[in-house]
């Protein structure tokens, strides 16, 4: 009964995971994650190799396991789609990296490329909540007709009455060892942890990081007939366990009504 009730927790929570996937289907640079599980530990009766009545050790033992429980949730950090969006401060990377970000207090990191310009023309990650700076940071005169952001990062603007683009800097991109440590904090943002190790900051195109494309928007990487199918196989496996502890009560009632007699 206590196994199958594990197996029910851990389904419930692999559930939760999946919903919040489908939840993010249309969330810009979104990252799904995958729930892991494992075996709890084993009550043993007889240990493998036990040495019998006649001297010879027996090939196998006699266990039974605990259940299971959740072992981590993974983030899959493969690329989305591109949309096409024509905006001038939309953003992608086609590749690893992530943008850099800041609200002066916390450095956050992200695949989302929805940039806009704020009242004092700095560039930040469009948000209704709070303002989060472009790290490094670019500000743009207020007289531009033009905003131009090249492949490997450099961003250029045309002001009025120019004929020519002036540069204001290039973008760079974050690049982590290990990805996956990467702290989840929502808002489509992430922040550095032990596990993910320092970040590696370079132009976009070198050291492993990927280019940028203006125009375009990293969609998220949620597969939703995936999600389905993993949502099936949840939903099937709960009603599997529960049937199980209906079984075990039953087996607990015939005992104890056995014991009246």
């Amino acid at each position: 009964m206590y196994s199958a009730a594990s197996g029910m927790e851990a389904f419930l929570f692999q559930l939760d995971t999946v919903a919040n996937n489908m939840a993010n289907a249309g969330t810009t640079g979104f990252k799904r994650s995958r729930a892991n599980f494992e075996d709890l530990f084993y009550e043993q009766y007889k240990l493998p190799g036990t040495v019998d009545g006649n001297g010879s050790r027996t090939p196998v033992g006699i266990s039974v396991g605990l259940g299971t429980r959740v072992q981590s949730t993974q983030l899959d950090f493969h690329e989305g789609s591109l949309l096409q969006t024509g905006k001038q401060l939309d953003v992608a990377i086609a590749g690893e990296g992530f943008f850099e970000v800041t609200d002066n207090v916390n450095t956050y990191y992200t695949r989302a490329g929805n940039f806009t310009v704020n009242s004092d023309g700095q560039i930040v990650l469009a948000s209704a909540d709070r303002g989060r700076f472009l790290n490094p940071g670019f500000t743009v005169p207020n007289d531009t007709v033009d905003i131009s952001i090249t492949s490997d990062g450099v961003v250029q603007v045309l002001q009025a009455g120019q004929t020519t683009y002036t540069e204001l800097g290039t973008i760079q991109l974050a690049k982590f060892p290990n990805p996956e440590g990467l702290l989840q904090v929502g808002d489509s943002l992430y922040q550095e942890t032990p596990a993910s190790n320092s970040p590696i900051r370079s132009n976009p195109g070198l050291d492993g990081n990927g280019t940028l494309r203006q125009g375009f928007l990293e969609q998220s990487n949620v597969e939703p007939v995936v999600e389905l199918v993993d949502l099936i196989k949840t939903q099937r496996n709960v009603e599997l366990n529960s049937q199980v502890m209906q079984a075990s009560d039953q087996l607990l009632q015939l005992l104890t009504n056995l014991r009246r007699f």
